[in-house]
Parts: C-alpha cells; sequence; structure tokens
C-alpha cells in the first residue's frame, strides 16, 4: 500500500507534544498497521508553523490531534483543517472546558506551561541533590555553591531543614561545629547573610542526644550527651557566629516548618538588598 494512503497521526503541541502523542499512540494500537506513523511537532507557537505541518499533512490519509491552549491559535488550526479537509482532534479543550465549568474560573491559556513545571520540578530534584551531597560537613566546596549554609552543632535540625529547603527550590549546605575540628576556610569567603547559625538549647539538646545514644543501643552517659560537653560545643558555637556576623537561630522549641520560614524570610532579606 502507499504510504500517502495509510493513516498518518499528526500531532502538533504548544509544548513537548507528549500528551498528544500519548492520545495518539493509544489510539493508533487499536488499528495494528493500518496507522504507518505518527509525526509530533513539538513547540508550534506560529500560525506559519502550522501552514508548513497542514501542508505536509494534506498529502496524506491523516489526521491531527493538537494541545494547543491559545484560543487564536486553535482557531486557525481548525479553521486551516477545514481547508485541506482534515479531521482535527483538540485533546485539551474539552478538559479545559469541563474544567472551567467545575472550578467557575478562566484557565490561564499560556502556552508552554508544562514546560515551567517541569523545569520547576527539575530545579527542585537538582536542589535535593546538592542538600544530599553537601549535608553534614561531607565536601566543604558546597560551601561557595549553596544558596544558603547551615551551621551548627549536632542535632540542632541541620539535615532536616536541609531537606525542608531544598523542596523549595534551594541549595543547602550545612556544616558541623564540633571544638577539635576547624570550621571550613570557605565559610570566612562568603556573604555573612548567606551562613545561617543553629543553636538550641543546653537541656533540650540533652535530652535530644540521650534518646539518640538510646536509639543505637549505646550507653547515654557518653560524652556527647554530657551537658559539659554540649555546653563546651554551644560555646565554640556562639563564638564562630559572632565571628561569621551571622543571624543565629534558637531550634528549641521550633518546628521545622517555623525554622525554614525564618530562613526564608532571612534569604528574601538578604536577595532585597
Amino acid at each position: 500500500m502507499d504510504i500517502r494512503r495509510r493513516g498518518v497521526i499528526f500531532v502538533i503541541s504548544d509544548s513537548l507534544g507528549e500528551t498528544g502523542e500519548l492520545v495518539a499512540k493509544a489510539g493508533k494500537i487499536q488499528f495494528n498497521t493500518s496507522i504507518s506513523e505518527i509525526k509530533r511537532y513539538p513547540f508550534v507557537l506560529e500560525k506559519e508553523q502550522i501552514d508548513e505541518i497542514l501542508y505536509e499533512a494534506k498529502e496524506f490519509n491523516s489526521i491531527v490531534v493538537f494541545t494547543l491552549v491559545v484560543p487564536e491559535m486553535k482557531e486557525y488550526m481548525f479553521s486551516k483543517a477545514r481547508e485541506y479537509d482534515i479531521p482535527a482532534i483538540d485533546v485539551l479543550g474539552p478538559v479545559i472546558d469541563a474544567l472551567k465549568q467545575m472550578t467557575n474560573k478562566e484557565p490561564l491559556l499560556e502556552a508552554g506551561l508544562n514546560r515551567r513545571l517541569d523545569a520547576d520540578y527539575f530545579k527542585k530534584v537538582e536542589a535535593i541533590e546538592f542538600a544530599v551531597k553537601y549535608d553534614d560537613g561531607k565536601d566543604s566546596r558546597g560551601v561557595k555553591k549553596a544558596d544558603v549554609v547551615l551551621v551548627g552543632v549536632s542535632r540542632t535540625s541541620k539535615t532536616p531543614l536541609s531537606m525542608y529547603l531544598a523542596n523549595k527550590n534551594i541549595k543547602v549546605a550545612n556544616i558541623p561545629l564540633v571544638p577539635e575540628v576547624d570550621p571550613p576556610k570557605e565559610l570566612f569567603e562568603i556573604p555573612s547573610s548567606r551562613i545561617i547559625g543553629l543553636t538550641n538549647d543546653p537541656d533540650r539538646l540533652n535530652s535530644i542526644r540521650v534518646e539518640r545514644l538510646k536509639a543505637l543501643g549505646l550507653d547515654n552517659t557518653a560524652n556527647y550527651a554530657s551537658m559539659e560537653r554540649i555546653l563546651s560545643e554551644l560555646d565554640f558555637a556562639e563564638k564562630l557566629f559572632n565571628r561569621l556576623r551571622c543571624p543565629v537561630i534558637n531550634v528549641s522549641s521550633k518546628a521545622i516548618e517555623e525554622t525554614a520560614s525564618i530562613i526564608l524570610s532571612i534569604i528574601r532579606e538578604g536577595e532585597s538588598k
């Protein structure tokens, strides 16, 4: 059979065209070999592009499956398809109309919103991967790459805060403070506005560390949870915060969300300066 007489589905989209192609494939599979191929044309944003695609489509036994949301482009698509006697199926139109009726709101009708959502998703994934890579001082090079650096003694919520902020598309590195270990030099090479000091009340820190040791099956009398050790660490941290001149948050009575909200406010304030 002449390929031009076999069925060809033209998928046209103002975005990637994946939705239209999936619909086309779902229909095509019901007709075995009667349909030769699916041609996908993404990022169709101009009428001239529609002209070119439909001029090609009229040479085949074809239909057009499209996902265009801008009304002017949709109308032009239907008009041109009628001119060439090509059936045209608007995949998103009925869904958008139904949602409009359900929500009693007008749709945005902006091309490429999927791409923007995808970009936001990948930015979030990148931030999460960054938080994992530069968690707990694994690599001090992350200090200069981070949007914000969390600094504090053990059990001041550095890691959960890093992950929470990463889900807000913020790249976070965190550095544990130990009196016996010098803080990374990179901390003194970035603006203090990008550093957040985290501290905790001694009694609260003692309680958390004791529970942590129990969870690990260790003796809760270990130096890690002793009040003397805790006071020494907090004193070391406070002196460093003063040297860095960075904002400090006491996390003792705050939920992760509350502390994160304060950090976000500090970041926004720094960006506005």
